[in-house]
């Protein structure tokens, strides 16, 4: 257990003496410079020690306090400056808010842009709620978080990732001033083992049917009185998005006149680059019915940017929502379509994806491949030198459907109906029973009020020589509504 005496050491100039608190552990020493000073009178004379009545008074509360710090922790492995460093800070609350910011700039910095972002977004809502720009640590209790998350169960998306956010702050600040090995705990508590953070909604699948899409690229733009009217930047962007493989807007905005060579278009994807270890790296031919707009949006300047959109716009942010107003304002103004059924630049994102699979005959792995997604190749594409013209093959297939055939979009239907067990008593029911593929029992009545009472009345017919213990399956049937569904039970 450190030690602490009061002392001085220099005389000042002035003839006072500061007082400092000796600090002494495992044989180690250090001085700790206290506010106080005294004079000649208020030291002793021939050992120097410190008599004044008022400065013992506020140092001994001073030093009483560092031992009881001292007494709830375990210094036995302390050295003398992790003694001081938490008698110094180990008492002080911290504010949560300024190490927030410290780590938002520092993703910013680290070129983590959008989701520097999405962080800065979190820690202003939570400021917010607490009514102050200093969250302090000691006011995230489990509380505290809870009903700040609370507050936002009518989003859909921040309800999740706003904590999340939090969170990784929190686990880093937990890093940054807590030493396990020391046994320094500036943080004591972790309010977050308490917390359940719910799931963001599921968004709805945003795809349109091709001959919607049809519609849109050959609806006539609205009239407009400026230079660069938003219905045209919302179309022609749409465009690049259906037409270069549900490309981002994001990568649209930031790509570089050196990665467009021979019709052929590079890029690294902004959402993933920083967390995958092929740095999202993909490329896409462009198609030649792209190659007008290509050819009309070309930065012709010094800029090292493909695109001009730099020149009208300030950032990704901007450009996203200016192409999302003007896919609106289409929507609105020339399909008549409610605002809330209007399209955005992910319909097009969406829809290229649905095309490819439900039209095109494209599998959910080749439909990940041409997104630019990982999938289950993340291993793989640390090994293997990508070619990329299967995702080629398949836009040009995409594009073909789309922009050169009066097709119809397929009318996807689930294959068992939601409701299915809801049916009547009226109603002529149909069940067969399998073992082995083989049909052993069957049933064709009206009376049924529910599947159970079907399958009860097929199992009773089961013949003695199914073994105990072993599966067999039911199909049953609604005749009168051309509907079916297969079950599976087990033989008791």
């Amino acid at each position: 257990m450190p030690t602490f005496k009061l002392t001085v050491q220099k005389q000042r100039t002035d003839g006072l003496w500061p007082v400092y608190i000796r600090v002494t552990h495992n044989r180690q020493t250090v001085y700790i410079k206290t506010d106080k000073v005294v004079d000649n009178k208020g030291l002793s004379k021939t050992t120097k020690e410190i008599k004044d009545p008022f400065v013992r008074k506020h140092c001994d509360i001073v030093i009483a306090d560092y031992i009881d710090q001292l007494n709830k922790m375990d210094t036995k492995y302390w050295n003398i400056q992790d003694v001081v460093k938490f008698l110094e800070t180990g008492s002080t609350d911290i504010c949560f808010s300024d190490f927030a910011r410290k780590y938002i700039d520092n993703l910013y910095n680290e070129n983590h842009e959008r989701n520097s972002k999405n962080y800065k977004l979190a820690l202003q809502h939570m400021e917010r709620f607490a009514g102050t720009n200093k969250i302090m640590f000691s006011h995230l209790t489990s509380g505290f978080i809870i009903r700040w998350i609370v507050s936002l169960e009518n989003t859909a998306r921040a309800k999740e990732m706003y904590p999340v956010c939090m969170r990784q702050v929190f686990r880093a600040a937990l890093t940054e001033y807590n030493d396990y090995d020391a046994g320094l705990f500036r943080i004591t508590t972790n309010p977050w083992l308490k917390v359940k953070i719910p799931r963001a909604d599921t968004p709805e699948k945003r795809a349109i049917t091709m001959q919607e899409c049809r519609a849109f690229f050959a609806a006539p733009l609205p009239e407009s009185d400026r230079k660069y009217p938003l219905p045209e930047l919302g179309r022609d962007v749409a465009m690049m998005v259906l037409c270069l493989a549900g490309i981002n807007t994001a990568d649209i905005y930031n790509l570089q006149k050196s990665k467009y060579q021979n019709g052929i278009i590079a890029y690294n994807r902004a959402k993933t680059k920083n967390i995958r270890s092929d740095k999202a790296y993909f490329e896409i031919r462009v198609p030649s019915v792209l190659e007008p707009v290509v050819e009309k949006y070309l930065d012709r300047s010094d800029s090292p940017y493909l695109f001009n959109f730099h020149n009208r716009l300030s950032d990704i942010d901007s450009f996203s929502a200016n192409v999302n107003i003007g896919i609106r304002q289409i929507c609105t103004k020339v399909l008549n379509l409610p605002k809330e059924q209007a399209y955005s630049v992910y319909t097009f994102r969406h829809t290229w994806s649905t095309v490819a699979q439900n039209e095109c005959g494209a599998t959910l792995g080749d439909v990940d491949f041409a997104l630019n997604h990982v999938g289950k190749t993340r291993l793989a594409r640390t090994y293997v030198k990508i070619n990329f013209s299967p995702a080629w093959e398949l836009n040009e297939k995409v594009v073909e459907k789309i922009f050169f055939t009066e097709e119809k979009s397929n009318d996807v239907k689930p294959l068992v109906d939601e409701h299915f067990e809801r049916f009547s008593f009226k109603q002529l029911i149909r069940g067969t029973l399998y073992f082995k593929g083989k049909v052993v029992a069957k049933v064709e009545d009206v009376g049924f009020n529910n599947v159970e009472d079907v399958i009860s009345v097929l199992m009773k017919e089961l013949p003695e020589d199914v073994p105990v213990r072993t599966h067999v399956q039911i199909r049953i049937e609604n005749v009168d509504k051309g509907q079916s569904k297969d079950y599976t039970r087990m033989v008791k």
